[in-house]
């Protein structure tokens, strides 16, 4: 046998020394940053019954996930790391502390036509923060402040996130009676890139009469400002309850994203943006970086109402975002944007006693985070045992604690789960304290 050329197969990709240590790093700061805001790690295998992977629907996935011809139960390469979770948490349930607020960084595939920054093996970098029955609005504002923090230590301070509600789309869509919601949210989505002209021609073929075309188009019609958005869509006279519901978590996500330190010039509420999955049910996200929106979105996402509805009847509502980390480190590189440096920390969770608290221990908890202490914010109402329990599951070395009292006082209850002792302190020597532990 003669020798073989090497080469990889196309839509692959491979990295000499010198730039595998840069793609590294940065795998490294979205892990850490992950690791920093209380997020657990979950490896799930490679391989997965095809069933699984395609509980979602068939269709396009199944055109494109990679078939392994072996064994007599039919399997497959991964496609994304969502369905894997879905099945991860509904095989686990019992096991499990929730809120559940997990990431997984690894390798999926997808049979797709191989194009200039596209790949068909790459890896995704995900959180998740799933909850039980329900999950507070809250996490839909802190979950961009992970993406927000991972970006400034990449060396991007000017990342603009676009949010919006699929349910006050679908509330409006509903008060002038169409029903093609979905086509309809799908051909949105895609407005920048067609334009405005090829949009009602897309409208006009799901026979929506040219004047519902019209007010679609004057409703995602963005303001100049979020403020002027908001008054926009607080002066429509529409009593549709889902357009009710998705206005009032719009305009809460946006306060909470600020609350976790995002600044206003790098939130943007647009009404075009669907994410036209069928997935998303709520508040969607799509990442852009100032002055190189040709990139693309550099992470995306959004809330679901129902993550695992095809593996079991319990609910399991979520917010995750996502980075394509393997296309994100490709455009970067080609744009010369890439210039990197590294880091360390501590596991502590914020439990405020009540919903006149949360601001003071959102407060806090940004404080430790500039610090880079490991901390995470419990968000969900409940008794105290409820609050000391999913702390204790998830093996918090600290608690800080903080009622009224200690937002009063400007102080502090520390509590340790080691040594079972807790004292109350100065909130101003909160951070001296924990670095001299």
């Amino acid at each position: 046998m003669g020798i073989i050329n090497p080469s990889i197969l196309p839509g692959f990709l491979e990295l000499l020394p010198k730039d595998q240590k840069v793609f590294d790093e940065m795998k490294n700061i979205i892990e850490k940053n992950f690791i920093k805001f209380g997020f657990v790690n979950i490896d799930t295998p490679l391989i997965e019954k095809e069933e699984i992977l395609l509980s979602k629907g068939g269709g396009e996935t199944s055109k494109q996930i990679y078939r392994i011809d072996k064994e007599s139960t039919k399997q497959a390469l991964r496609f994304d790391l969502t369905v894997s979770l879905a099945r991860y948490i509904s095989m686990y349930s019992h096991d499990l502390s929730f809120p559940f607020k997990r990431y997984q960084i690894g390798k999926v595939y997808r049979g797709e036509r191989n194009q200039k920054g596209r790949y068909r093996e790459f890896y995704q970098c995900d959180i998740d923060i799933v909850g039980k029955d329900n999950l507070s609005i809250i996490n839909d504002g802190e979950i961009p402040s992970v993406i927000y923090n991972i970006f400034k230590e990449l060396g991007f301070k000017d990342i603009l996130f676009r949010i919006n509600n699929r349910k006050l789309l679908q509330g409006f869509l509903e008060s002038i009676q169409i029903d093609k919601f979905e086509e309809v949210l799908r051909t949105i989505d895609k407005i920048e890139k067609i334009g405005r002209a090829k949009t009602i021609e897309e409208l006009s073929k799901l026979e929506i009469a040219s004047e519902d075309i019209d007010k679609i188009l004057e409703f995602i019609h963005t303001e100049d400002t979020n403020e002027d958005t908001i008054e926009k869509v607080n002066k429509l006279n529409i009593e549709n309850e889902i357009f009710i519901e998705g206005r009032k978590e719009l305009i809460e996500v946006y306060g909470y994203m600020q609350d976790f330190g995002i600044p206003n010039e790098n939130i943007k509420i647009d009404l075009t943006i669907t994410r036209g999955l069928d997935y998303y049910t709520g508040t969607v996200y799509e990442t852009f970086l100032k002055g190189y929106e040709s990139i693309g979105s550099v992470c995306s996402g959004g809330r679901y109402d129902d993550l695992a509805n095809n593996f079991t009847k319990q609910k399991f509502p979520g917010v995750g975002l996502s980075i394509g980390l393997t296309r994100l480190y490709y455009q970067l590189n080609e744009a010369n944007l890439l210039n990197l440096e590294e880091e360390n920390e501590k596991s502590i969770i914020v439990i405020p006693m009540g919903e006149d608290v949360i601001d003071y221990g959102i407060d806090i908890v940004n404080d430790l985070r500039k610090h880079k202490i490991i901390s995470q914010i419990y968000l969900e109402k409940g008794k105290v045992k409820k609050k000391f329990s999913y702390a204790d599951n998830i093996g918090a070395d600290l608690a800080i604690i903080v009622g009224g009292n200690e937002k009063e006082n400007q102080e502090v209850s520390v509590k340790d789960f080691i040594s079972g002792n807790q004292e109350t302190i100065e909130r101003k020597s909160l951070i001296n304290f924990l670095e001299e532990r």
